[in-house]
């Protein structure tokens, strides 16, 4: 998982939005993050800054104050490994290019936009989760 600037955030990677809303979930996040199939997961919005959101499941929120989970977008389900579909409130459309981020440790973030995404698109190196991968 690289850095992309000294002391920055690190990132998995991007994920492209698919034909059905469906977002992989990086392998190495998947992991980190302790996502399982069924879980239900709670879309939380991002900053203002980075827009997009951030990506939860119950045991990763328990012993957050109620407002951040009253915050949320939207909720949904794990599909299958690696896999959620984002219900429309969150905003995304197909082919989307989402930076997948290492969040708070309560979430796994996707930026949409912002000085870190803006950062990404100078890394071709960077690996590309999606429909075709």
């Amino acid at each position: 998982m690289p850095q992309l600037v000294k002391g920055g955030k690190w990132v998995f990677g991007w994920v492209i939005v698919g034909l059905q809303r469906e977002l992989a979930i990086p392998p190495a996040a998947w992991d980190e993050y302790r996502f399982q199939v069924g879980d239900e997961v709670t879309f939380i919005p991002g900053s203002q800054r980075s827009g997009g959101f951030g990506l939860s499941h119950s045991r990763l929120l328990t012993g957050t104050p109620a407002p951040l989970q009253m915050r949320a977008l939207a909720r949904g389900r794990v599909v299958e490994v690696g896999w959620v579909v984002a219900p429309a409130q969150v905003g995304v459309q197909p082919g989307d290019p989402l930076l997948a981020v290492r969040g708070s440790g309560r979430a796994l973030g996707f930026a949409a936009r912002g000085p870190i995404h803006d950062e990404a698109l100078k890394h071709p190196e960077l690996e590309i989760f999606g429909q075709n991968t």
